[in-house]
């Protein structure tokens, strides 16, 4: 059962941390990239849905967060392309293989509960050659940095909604047979733990 910490506090955190003008920024260089069919994995509050453009068909978003899910429907009623809402993790995606052409997924599997799963499903669900564009947070190049999030990494898990600081969203895919094409790391200003990025495109191979 939900705390009313993660019902009520939490989300409202996450939509207003993930609307800050550097995720802004970042989600109007990948977004709009989306072609086709898309599958967004941790679709939150759908703050991504503004960036898509007419070159997507429809949109199927997931995320395991009631309250989210409510801000994402209301934002998918002012965009012209059709968006479903299913109140899932990714892990476990009811999808038949090769299904989508574009995935995206944004600050998502910092948090996911089990990342290695949910990059498989990913590259099930997406067809050959497809893209996913992803825009993590993650553990820094930097090892004075490296020490402080795994210091801090089990506080920030309990009041960040399970999210980490030490995950390397890059790592993940490539170690799921993903093929990173591009990929750009850098900070975005904020505290260093939780403000070092990674984002670019993968290719299903």
């Amino acid at each position: 059962m939900p705390s009313l910490y993660d019902r009520f506090i939490l989300p409202r955190l996450i939509d207003k941390a993930c609307g800050q003008p550097p995720m802004t920024e970042l989600r109007s260089r990948y977004v709009p990239r989306a072609r086709g069919e898309v599958l967004e994995i941790g679709i939150g509050s759908g703050l991504n849905l503004p960036h898509y453009t007419d070159a997507v068909t429809s949109i199927t978003g997931v995320d395991p967060s009631a309250e989210l899910n409510e801000k994402a429907r209301a934002r998918a009623a002012d965009i012209g392309i059709p968006v479903s809402v299913l109140g899932i993790s990714g892990e476990d995606l009811p999808v038949g293989n090769n299904h989508f052409d574009t995935v995206v997924c944004t600050w998502t599997l910092c948090s996911i509960p089990n990342p290695y799963r949910a990059v498989e499903e990913m590259r099930r669900v997406l067809k050959p050659g497809g893209e996913l564009l992803f825009v993590e947070h993650g553990r820094s190049d930097d090892p004075r940095i490296q020490k402080w999030q795994a210091r801090v990494e089990p506080l920030w898990k309990k009041i960040g909604g399970g999210c980490h600081l030490t995950r390397r969203a890059d790592d993940l895919l490539e170690a799921a047979g993903f093929r990173v094409t591009e990929k750009e790391t850098g900070y975005v200003p904020g505290p260093k733990i939780a403000a070092f990025m990674m984002h670019g495109v993968a290719v299903n191979r």
